[in-house]
């Protein structure tokens, strides 16, 4: 009952107020979902965008025990000759400079749904013969993420009060030859793996599935993961959305402590809900 689910809280939790460096208590909600792309384990005419695993030569180094303020935070690299250098970064990858040839996972048709996937973290892909394969985040390239919605505002194409995810995707839609260096604008690159199709939602930073709208990503820096987070927000249409949530997962553009990303869940209207969250 809500009774006993109240005394349950009030009994083991303390309630903290996350608040900003300045004290304020305002911060940035956005959302998540896990996207349907079109895909093939092989290579073809319509299927040439790769999803890479894991590469073999990527390093991840733990500095936390010398470097306190590095902790949590590995720093990602590769090796050339007897240095360890930065590991390549997106535009190396998507031009073919970089030697990740036998690294494919799977290939899909739309390069613009494979950054969106690479965003998300987590998806599924449908083969051709209906079936579908479940894919997760398995590591990144270790660049910093950039928003796409803060490159068109520094190219002054869109105000900050207009970006959201569908008018980003109008503005590709009606720029098809600037696609590719809008996507390049971020170096963050994200590698993937196949993960069990049959649980109900994708695996979060803590290892358990996601829950639609009860699941957040945050900055462990600041939130454990696994505690219960109370959102005091409103949904883009307006509605009030005040109600407990998870600490279930991370992300790189998730950084401070009032700052979270709600996982809408799966499909069109989770990623519509997603696309325009961008809330107080």
């Amino acid at each position: 009952s809500n009774a006993a689910l109240r005394e349950f809280f009030e009994q083991y939790f303390i309630p903290y107020q996350a608040t900003q460096p300045d004290g304020g208590s305002e911060g940035l909600i956005t959302g998540y979902y896990e996207p349907l792309l079109n895909g093939s384990r092989t290579r073809s005419e319509r299927f040439r965008i790769p999803l890479y695993a894991r590469p073999d030569d990527l390093l991840t180094i733990e500095l936390g025990s010398l470097y306190p303020e590095l902790k949590g935070r590995p720093v990602r690299g590769r090796l050339q000759g007897k240095r360890v250098v930065p590991y390549y970064s997106r535009t190396e990858i998507t031009t073919g400079s970089a030697p990740l040839a036998g690294s494919e996972l799977l290939w899909v048709d739309d390069p613009v749904e494979a950054f969106l996937l690479q965003v998300q973290g987590s998806g599924r892909v449908r083969l051709s013969d209906g079936s579908e394969l479940a894919v997760g985040y398995a590591d990144q390239n270790g660049h910093p993420y950039r928003s796409l919605g803060n490159h068109l505002i520094a190219l002054g194409v869109l105000t900050r009060e207009e970006v959201t995810l569908p008018r980003i995707l109008e503005w590709i839609a009606a720029n098809p030859a600037e696609t590719e260096r809008l996507l390049n604008s971020n170096p963050s690159y994200i590698f993937f793996q196949l993960r069990d199709a049959a649980l109900d939602g994708p695996l979060g930073s803590l290892g358990v599935p996601l829950i639609a709208r009860r699941s957040v990503a945050v900055d462990p820096v600041f939130i454990a993961l696994g505690s219960p987070v109370w959102l005091d927000t409103e949904l883009p249409d307006g509605t009030p959305f005040r109600q407990l949530a998870f600490a279930q997962d991370t992300g790189g553009a998730i950084k401070g402590a009032v700052r979270a990303n709600l996982f809408t869940g799966r499909g069109p209207d989770a990623g519509h809900l997603a696309g325009g969250m961008k809330q107080r």
